[in-house]
This record gives C-alpha cells, sequence and structure tokens, in this order.
C-alpha cells in the first residue's frame, strides 16, 4: 500500500517532469538547426527595440541592456545569437584588466566555424566606448561577426575606429570587473593575425586544456523585451 501510495503521488511529478525534458530537448534542438544554418530567414528577423538579457557565468550574473535604436543591425544579430542559444558554454577567452571582457566564439568547433566569417554591415557611431557598455569586435570595416566585447573601462578611442555599442551592463558590473584576467592576450587575441586558430578549430576543449581558469558563459537568455 504504501508502495502503491508513492506511485500514485509521483507519477504526476514524473509526468511533469518527462514534459519538462521533452520540452528542452525540443528547445535544443531548434537551437542547433538554428545555429547550424546562417540563411535561414530567423537571421534577417528585426529584434525589439529594447530587450534585457540574463547572463550567468561562473563569476555571478550580469544583466544586459540593449537599446536597438543605439545599432540596430549590431542589437539584431546579438538578439538572435542570443536566442538561438550561441553564446551558451562558451569562454571569455580575452580580458585585459581595466579596458575590456571578450566573448563570442562558440565551445562547439562545427558551430564555431559556421560562424566565424558571417559577417554584416556596420552601424553607424551613435554611442561611447565608456565604462560598461559593449559592442560587436571587428577586424575592419563590415566585418562584425559573434563576438562581443564589454567595456571595463573608457575607450572612447575606439568610437573613431567605428566600434560601435549597443547596450550596457545594468547590473553586476562588478562580476565583469573580477573575470579571470591573468592570460592577457595569449588566450583568445589577435583576431587580425590569425591567433585565434585553434579556438575555432578545436573549442572548449583547447581552452579547458591550455588555459583552465578562463571563466565561462554559462548561459545567456532573453531577460525580458521593452
Amino acid at each position: 500500500m504504501c508502495n502503491s501510495r508513492v506511485t500514485a503521488l509521483g507519477f504526476p511529478i514524473l509526468l511533469a517532469c518527462l514534459a519538462c525534458g521533452a520540452a528542452l530537448a525540443a528547445k535544443h534542438s531548434d537551437e542547433q538547426i538554428l545555429l547550424r544554418d546562417p540563411n535561414l530567414v530567423f537571421w534577417s528577423t528585426p529584434g525589439p527595440g529594447q530587450y534585457k538579457l540574463k547572463m550567468e557565468t561562473t563569476k555571478g550574473t550580469v544583466i544586459l541592456s540593449v537599446v536597438r535604436a543605439q545599432a540596430p543591425r549590431g542589437a539584431d544579430r546579438f538578439y538572435q545569437l542570443v536566442s538561438a542559444g550561441f553564446y551558451n558554454d562558451s569562454r571569455f577567452f580575452r580580458v585585459i584588466s581595466g579596458r575590456f571582457a571578450q566573448f563570442g566564439i562558440p565551445g562547439t568547433p562545427s558551430v564555431a566555424r559556421i560562424w566565424r566569417n558571417q559577417t554584416f554591415p556596420d552601424d553607424p557611431v551613435r554611442a561611447h566606448n565608456v565604462r560598461g557598455s559593449f559592442a560587436f569586435a571587428m577586424t575592419g570595416p563590415n566585418a562584425r561577426t559573434t563576438q562581443i566585447y564589454i567595456n571595463t573601462g573608457d575607450q572612447s578611442r575606439l568610437d573613431e575606429m567605428g566600434f560601435t555599442p549597443f547596450g550596457n551592463v545594468s547590473e553586476g558590473m562588478d562580476v565583469v570587473d573580477h573575470l579571470y584576467s591573468g592570460y592577457g592576450e595569449t588566450s583568445g587575441g589577435g583576431m587580425r593575425a590569425g591567433h585565434q586558430d585553434k579556438l575555432f578549430e578545436e573549442g572548449n576543449s583547447y581552452l579547458d586544456r591550455e588555459f583552465p581558469l578562463l571563466d565561462k558563459v554559462v548561459r545567456c537568455n532573453v531577460l525580458s523585451i521593452e
């Protein structure tokens, strides 16, 4: 009788767990489809005028606020990438204390290779590269892809170089300040010089093996739309 009671009480919970698991599996499957085909209509769909993202890291939670009017193309692409789960389980591979923290290369090499050269056009610079702002990294005009840097110091000199902020850290700047910076440029610097090849070829396995102290983007989700 005791066993039957446990079974009766547990069955609805089991069903709920199975349903939740199925939903998560379906979401993961959808994300994989999106991430493996940059030509889908999804990738040309505009994002909201303003939105907030919750980025969970190994140092804590960071809330990112995006204003589309600052840089529409950048804001749209970031919204699309986050919605597709692009940044989940990736690494802050380039952290320079007092300057910036950079992320945005997927930990799965097969996905990273697809997006490495998926560039999109520039936006005019309407906001400044001040502390707490963030923008897409690039190697030159119209060369933005997926990599994002968060300014931890005043880098307004980047404005005239075409680096276009499209949002700011609204909560958790102290978390960004404490991301591990001991490796400097050695763990992922040199976009222009081709020094990121290993990150694209081997992904997380390379970074975790050679630079085990790097902090991680555990997951990044859309928190709210305004």
